[in-house]
C-alpha cells in the first residue's frame, strides 16, 4: 500500500489540459539504527522527484518538499558510501538529514505560501521530533521494482565527524 501511495500521480485539470504531478513522499524519516541498514542499501529504491515532474508556475511547496527529498538522498549516498563505523554513518545520515530539513525550512520562509508546519516550531529538538512524528516512510523502504533516477543537487554537504 505505501508504494502506491508513494508512486500515485495526481491528474488535474488545469483549463483545458491535464497535468500529472508527483505525490511527494514527504518528509524523510530521521536516521536511526533501526533504518540504517535500509537507508544505506536501499536508496535506488526510493522515489527521486526530478525537476520536469512539477510544473513549470505553481506547486512551489511539493517542488522544495521533492527537492530537499533529492538533497538528503544523495547526501546519504556520501554517507554509506565512504568506509566508517555504524556510529559515524548514522551521525553523518542524522547531519545530512537535518541539514536538508533546515535548508527547507529557510527556502519555506522566503516565499509567501504558508510554511510546513515543522519548519514553524522552534529550531532543534522540537523541529526534528515533529518532522521525524510526520515521516510516510520511517523504515526507509524501497518501492519494489522502483528504480530512481539520477537527479543532480544544487548544494553541497559536509560531513563534520568532530560532531558525533
Amino acid at each position: 500500500m505505501f508504494a502506491l501511495c508513494v508512486m500515485m500521480l495526481v491528474l488535474v485539470g488545469i483549463r483545458g489540459y491535464v497535468s500529472v504531478e508527483p505525490s511527494v513522499s514527504f518528509p524523510p524519516a530521521r536516521p536511526s539504527l533501526a533504518n540504517l541498514n535500509a537507508l544505506c542499501n536501499q536508496g535506488v529504491g526510493r522515489p527521486r522527484y526530478p525537476a520536469f515532474l512539477f510544473p513549470a508556475s505553481g506547486r512551489g511547496h511539493q517542488r522544495r518538499c521533492g527537492t530537499a527529498i533529492n538533497r538528503v538522498e544523495a547526501w546519504y549516498g556520501m554517507c554509506c558510501a565512504a568506509s566508517k563505523t555504524q556510529g559515524q554513518t548514522l551521525c553523518c545520515a542524522k547531519q545530512a538529514w537535518e541539514y536538508a530539513l533546515k535548508v527547507f525550512c529557510m527556502e519555506e520562509f522566503m516565499v509567501k505560501d504558508l510554511p510546513h508546519e515543522c519548519c514553524e516550531e522552534e529550531r532543534g529538538e522540537a523541529r526534528w521530533r515533529c518532522f521525524e512524528r510526520e515521516a510516510p516512510n520511517p523504515y526507509y523502504q524501497a518501492i519494489p521494482g522502483y528504480t530512481a533516477p539520477s537527479v543532480s543537487v544544487d548544494l553541497g554537504f559536509t560531513w563534520d565527524a568532530n560532531a558525533c
